[in-house]
């Protein structure tokens, strides 16, 4: 039996999209209110991945009493791929994930943003900090590093299509194996099955619409701002805001993390040994933090 329900919901623009929803399946600890009271947690994934990859953190924060929500972003995942690129910008997300919220009829939420999913979450609190309770950015900020961004633009829409289960395995550690250099062969395959699935053609082929990368390759994408370092200084300045960050990032290097810990002094830090871009939120060091962030919140 699957751990969590798909929800259909569509863009503005009607584009069909997909979220998981896991249900609270334990009361809330002792000392925590009831899990009906508790406030939802919507967990936003990085640029070429999808909801899959909070397939073991999600049921971990539902046990804690609390109702998850993981959206596949418009072009990955479940959720269908957009026929303009232009769409794939952190508005166009944001919006979405406003829209998803509205329907189920969730106006105040905990988010949890993985790398892109943390510049959703930014983004969010630009436009609508009433939305934001609390943020945990995973390995990402307002200010990121020229390494990283070049080693994700080097990949992005670029992965031919492999032949087998193991040639998609080998495939994820060639590219992450800089990132989790401990991981072992199960855990390749693990992550083949979340990046990768059958075509029409009965092909593998990446659960992610190339056509993201159009961005990055017309220079959209910088290592900052202006709107995102105001819209990070206000939720973190007017909400609690947990950083973590892998030790091993080249996205979120300490010169990076130390801008964001001045930038907002009442932040609270953690960084994952032996990890790079970006933790899984499973790691001791990383689920720990967590944890102990969501039980301050309401």
């Amino acid at each position: 039996m699957s751990p969590f329900t798909s929800i259909r919901y569509t863009g503005s623009d009607g584009l069909a999209l997909q979220a998981r929803d896991y249900a609270p399946t334990a009361a809330a600890p002792a000392g925590m209110a009831a899990a009906p009271g508790r406030l939802p947690v919507v967990c936003i994934h990085g640029l070429t991945r999808n909801a899959a990859d909070f397939d073991e953190f999600a049921p971990i924060v539902a046990g804690l009493g609390r109702r998850v929500l993981a959206p596949d972003v418009r072009g990955r995942g479940d959720s269908a791929r957009d026929a303009n690129p232009d769409n794939y910008n952190t508005q166009v997300y944001a919006d979405d994930v406003e829209r998803l919220l509205a329907q189920l009829g969730i106006g105040r939420a905990i988010f949890v943003g993985t790398s892109m999913g943390g510049l959703i979450t930014m983004t969010l609190a630009g436009r609508n900090l009433d939305l934001i309770a609390a943020a945990v950015l995973n390995d990402i900020g307002p200010v990121i590093s020229h390494k990283g961004l070049a080693r994700i633009a080097g990949y992005v829409g670029r992965q031919a299509a492999p032949a087998s289960w193991d040639e998609a395995a080998a495939h994820m550690q060639a590219l992450n194996a800089c990132a989790f250099p401990d991981n072992d062969p199960a855990e390749w395959a693990k992550w083949a099955r979340r990046a990768f699935a059958p075509d029409a053609a009965g092909r593998l082929a990446p659960r992610y619409d190339p056509g993201i990368a159009k961005a990055m390759q017309t220079g959209k994408l910088r290592t900052t701002s202006p709107a995102l370092r105001k819209a990070f200084r206000r939720l973190a300045h007017e909400r609690p805001v947990l950083l973590v960050r892998g030790a091993l990032s080249d996205l979120v290097e300490p010169r990076q993390a130390a801008w964001m810990r001045r930038a907002a002094p009442a932040m609270q830090y953690a960084e994952v040994p032996g990890v790079g871009h970006a933790p899984m939120l499973t790691e001791p060091a990383a689920l720990e933090a967590v944890v102990r962030f969501l039980a301050e919140q309401p």
